[in-house]
């Protein structure tokens, strides 16, 4: 009953994503999941192609300035690959390598125009 009744009220954590067209989208996320994984259910543009391996970047995501930090920082090999990119900034991710944890409620970030 408690779980019903917790659906019925709606998500108990929420990301907030601006897709290309510059619409904003209230997502729940999936404790645990990939980052990638919550947009490319969704439909918001991620093609999954590499499955977060690391052997494209085509889930770039820019994350909202005051969330930056709250994040785990990137390792090594993502920074690599997002150099790859013709385009990036101080607030780029690959958004397969942030992991969704409750404590990230809130998360506000946009889905770049692809170059």
């Amino acid at each position: 009953m408690h779980e019903a009744k917790a659906r019925l009220e709606g998500p108990t954590t929420v990301i907030h994503v601006e897709d290309r067209a510059g619409v904003t989208h209230a997502i729940e996320p999936v404790e645990g999941w990939r980052l990638m994984e919550i947009l490319r259910d969704y439909g918001l543009g991620m093609d999954n192609t590499c499955g977060g391996a690391l052997a494209c970047a085509e889930c770039h995501v820019l994350i909202d300035q005051e969330w930056v930090a709250k994040l785990p920082p990137p390792r090594e090999d993502e920074l690599e690959k997002l150099d790859e990119l013709p385009l990036i900034f101080e607030n780029s991710r690959l958004s397969c390598q942030i992991i969704w944890s409750d404590d990230l409620d809130g998360l506000r970030l946009t889905i770049p125009l692809a170059v």
